[in-house]
Parts: structure tokens; sequence; C-alpha cells
């Protein structure tokens, strides 16, 4: 069996298939899409392919639901069972049901491609449900009655409704998704939706466009904003979307990975990810933080944050963070630490300030910071004008991360552009040198958006 790669992104595959759009799906929100079949399909044989960045898993709810079909003859889902990909079925209380074994999809940064197959014909039990997952098919593990039975029926592709990302009792899936694919009546395997590249060896997309789909089948690329759950396969079986807007189609993709927040950063008291783990929100008195899921030795790299809600913005504090870390004190006193302090309007090295104060920022400000890492400088402006330029970090020396603390009063909010998408609007657009990005303000010369394709080209 060839080695499972489970990596950031695909952009060190060479060319091939290039996808440009994704969807975000917050938990927070509600988010999903739905439609209701207008005739039956194959309700034994179906695949189902998505590619997929999970976001901060839902700490409410154990389940986050990638396909559905819910009827007073059962439940058919495809989900995330905790950090397990799992199929299942219930009929008046009789639960079938397999799942990954020795896999745990727990990694936030990174672009999955998740394939399901059904096919209840099978004589052999282990065949009729395989799941594939970055082109490997993984090894299944029963779950009470385990495998459906041979022929049976269950209830996706009837002529029910059928959500995207939820179920209709509100077992939502968080982060992005690109590429999904329903195919009525057919199980494909892994290769008809992707390829390992023959040089890095990386599990890549190809086009799907020349596939039968089915009665019931559908292929979303989310190229069209206002209708994100437009179908492209041919049969104009297009979805509803609830709680989504034009803001939630993102450039976020398996072949170009955008930097986020990460929800795995074990910090002394980190605050609650949302918006494809692009707003955090810090509430309680305590120092809150967050880090990116991108560190980064080499190149220049620009992003931006918004404060959208402080109690007592003197207490903010935006920057950058190395590997060496400590997390459980506070990040101000640190070496490798440098932020613009706003309790003071100047820069904090090292937990050492010196030099003049500038303009602080407020409730509504965005925050932009231009991080030079190969001459160990750091800049930051307001609202697009400098308030430093060219700060030296030449004490830093290891992977860097862009950061944020706050000391939280009552409620702090901070949401992100990194480029990939945004959790605030952008009124006018401005993208880096290469053309990636979509930011409020200029992207300074030679600066980049942290994405892998720009990675790719000036190093991490």
């Amino acid at each position: 069996m060839t080695a499972q790669t489970i990596l950031p992104a695909n952009s060190a595959a060479s060319g091939g298939y290039d996808v440009a759009n994704s969807a975000r799906f917050d938990v927070a929100s509600s988010t999903r899409m739905e439609a209701t079949n207008s005739s039956a399909g194959s309700r034994q044989i179906f695949t189902f392919s998505t590619w997929l960045k999970r976001s901060n898993p839902d700490s409410t709810n154990n389940f986050q639901v990638l396909y559905s079909a819910v009827d007073s003859g059962g439940n058919e889902r495809i989900m995330f069972e905790g950090d397990k990909l799992t199929w299942d079925f219930d009929i008046s209380g009789v639960d079938y049901s397999v799942e990954t074994s020795g896999r745990l999809y727990r990694d936030f940064s990174a672009w999955y491609h998740i394939v399901v197959t059904k096919d209840t014909t099978q004589s052999t039990e282990a065949n009729r449900i395989k799941m594939y997952v970055n082109g490997v098919q993984q090894t299944l593990a029963e779950i009470q009655l385990g495998f459906p039975d041979q022929n049976s029926n269950q209830s996706i592709n009837m002529a029910i409704e059928h959500q995207l990302f939820a179920q209709a009792d509100g077992e939502e899936f968080g982060g992005y998704a690109c590429e999904t694919v329903l195919i009525d009546g057919t199980a494909y395997a892994a290769d008809s939706f992707g390829e390992f590249d023959s040089d890095s060896g990386i599990w890549k997309p190809i086009d799907v466009s020349g596939l039968t789909f089915g009665t019931n089948g559908f292929y979303m690329n989310y190229a069209n904003s206002s209708a994100l759950g437009n179908d492209v396969s041919g049969n104009n079986n297009d979805y509803t979307t609830a709680n989504l807007a034009a803001t939630d189609q993102s450039t976020d993709t398996c072949t170009n990975n955008f930097c986020t927040l990460s929800p795995l950063w074990n910090s002394f008291n980190q605050g609650t990810l949302s918006e494809g783990n692009l707003k955090s929100t810090m509430t309680s008195e305590a120092y809150k933080t967050h880090l990116a899921s991108f560190g980064v030795s080499q190149g220049k790299w620009y992003w931006e944050i918004k404060v959208t809600q402080a109690s007592n913005v003197n207490y903010l504090n935006f920057g950058v963070t190395d590997e060496s870390t400590n997390k459980n004190i506070d990040f101000k006193a640190l070496a490798g630490t440098t932020l613009y302090n706003n309790t003071t309007g100047k820069i904090s090295i090292n937990g050492s300030e010196d030099g003049s104060a500038a303009a602080k920022f407020a409730v509504g400000d965005i925050v932009g910071i231009a991080l030079n890492m190969d001459d160990k400088e750091i800049s930051f402006f307001k609202n697009g004008s400098a308030l430093f330029s060219d700060v030296d970090m030449s004490s830093t020396s290891n992977l860097v991360f862009p950061f944020h603390i706050a000391y939280t009063y009552a409620t702090y909010i901070f949401e992100y552009n990194f480029g990939g998408t945004q959790s605030f609007a952008i009124s006018s657009g401005n993208a880096d040198g290469n053309g990636y990005g979509n930011f409020e303000y200029a992207v300074p010369s030679g600066y980049f958006a942290l994405c892998t394709k720009n990675l790719a080209e000036y190093g991490g």
C-alpha cells in the first residue's frame, strides 16, 4: 500500500489541476447546504468525495457531519465522530456503523481528501463500505452492527432532504471544503478524484468533470460566491445554502493552503476560534492568546488583523513569537517575541521597550504586519499607514509564528486576514505581487500572503 501523506498543502506537487475556490463552514453559525431530491436514485451504491480542512472541533458535540439524509425509515450520514471518519446508518434505533481504525484526523492546518463508497450488493461484507484518505484505503473498525446487510437500502439518494456539512438536528461541520462530489449509482475508488504526484508523492486533485454522476449526483466547485451550492455536474442538482454568505467563498484550497490560527497551540489560555479559525474570541479576566498555524524562517510576509471588539484597548498586543516560546507564561517577557504593545504604543522586543510611542489602535482599526525574515525585521501599520518600519529582530533566529495576546476584562474579538478568506468585509481588495490574497490595504512591495504557493517559491 502506498504510504499515506498528510501535508499542509499540495503546492509541492508538480503542475496539474488547480482548485480555485472552497467554501467555509462554521459550527457557531449553523452553516449548511440542503436539497430535496425530486426522485430516488440508487440507495445501495454511491460515492461521496470532498477535500476539506477542519477547523476547531465542536466542543459541545462530538459529531461533525459531512453528508446526511434523514428519514422516518432511517438516518444515514458520513461524519467525523471525534477525530475518526465514520459511516453510520440508524434505523428504528438499530445502528450500523464503521469507522477508520488507527488513524486520527486532527491536523487543523492540513487539507485532507475524503472518499467514502457504499455498495451493499457486494457479497463480501468488508467491501460494502470503503473509505479513502489522501488516496489510501483505510482499515475500518466495526461499531455496533458494523457493515450494512447485503443488498440493503439506506437513506442517501432517497427522494428526501439531504444536507451537506450538517444534519437536521444540528451536527454541523466546521472548516473548509472544496471539490465536493456525490456519485449516484457507482462506487468509485479514490483514483477517480486524485492522483499521487510523480515527483513529490503527494496526493493531489484531478479534474472530475468527466465522471458519471448519476440521477442525484452533483459536483460543487464553489466558484459562484452568490450561489455556493451551485451544481456544475450538468445535473443542476443545486443545494440551497443556509447561513452562508459571499464572504464564505475562499481561495484557501487543497492546491493553495493559507495560514489560519491554530487550535492545537496548548498555551496557558486560548480564546475560542470560529469562522474557519480566523476569528478569535476571548473572555474572562486572564491573558488569552492565539498562535498561527504556519511558522516561517525566511521570506517576506504580510497579514492583517481587525480589532472587532475590545473592552480595554490598552491590553492588546500583536506581533510574532518564535518556536522557543514557553507556552505557560507571559509571552511579552520572552526572548524571541516582538510585539506592538497597545498599552504604551511602543514596540516590545524580548520583553523590553524603548523609543517613542506611536498611535494606539481602537476598535474597528486594522493592524497590518509585514514580517521580513530575510533581514530579521518587522513593520506595523494602522489602517494602511506605517507606525513602525523595519524594526530590528536580529535576536530572533528560530521559526516565527504570527500571534496576539490580550488581558481580557470582558470580551475581545480579533479577526485575522491571511489573504485566503476574510471573516470581516473587505472594501477595497488588494492582492500580493503574485496575485494571491485579498487584503484591505495594499501589500508592501516584495511581501506576500502566507500561503503554500508563496512558501514553495520563497521558502518558509
